[in-house]
């Protein structure tokens, strides 16, 4: 086998993952040591901007968080030893309920719907994503035909 490639990824692939997935992980500080945390988002496109939209409960963790947080998807196929990862860094701010087409464009149809009424997004400053290749298997190697 050849060694496998890290690539980086260009933002409309990272916009790709984004869209198609479901749920990621947000990364807060939490009494002075980072916290991840398992969440569902929609990612929101409008008017040239572009936010990860969560919700959550208020008064909890993730909102009374501090507005600099990281927020993460990945994909991994551990079978073909590829996978693929996308890094947003931003600001949590929350969301005026009251704004046109609030729920169209922000609702993130979460699991967890009790008391899941604060409305949180993160405006990126930056997006950014890798993804691992697998190299490929010599013509005449026993690991070629396995």
């Amino acid at each position: 086998m050849t060694d496998s490639q890290l690539i980086t990824l260009d933002l409309d692939a990272c916009f790709q993952h984004l869209r198609h997935e479901k749920i990621g992980r947000i990364a807060v500080v939490h009494e002075e040591f980072p916290l991840v945390v398992p969440v569902n988002y929609r990612f929101v496109e409008a008017a040239q901007r572009n936010w990860v939209a969560l919700r959550t409960r208020a008064g909890n963790l993730i909102d009374r968080a501090s507005p600099r947080v990281a927020f993460e998807i990945d994909g991994i196929d551990d079978t073909h030893r590829r996978g693929w990862s996308v890094l947003v860094r931003g600001t949590l701010l929350p969301v005026d309920e009251d704004a046109a087409d609030f729920k169209e464009q922000f609702d993130t149809d979460t699991w967890l719907s009790t008391d899941r009424d604060t409305w949180l997004v993160i405006e990126p400053f930056s997006i950014s994503g890798r993804a691992l290749e697998p190299g490929t298997a010599w013509p005449f190697s026993a690991d070629a035909y396995l």
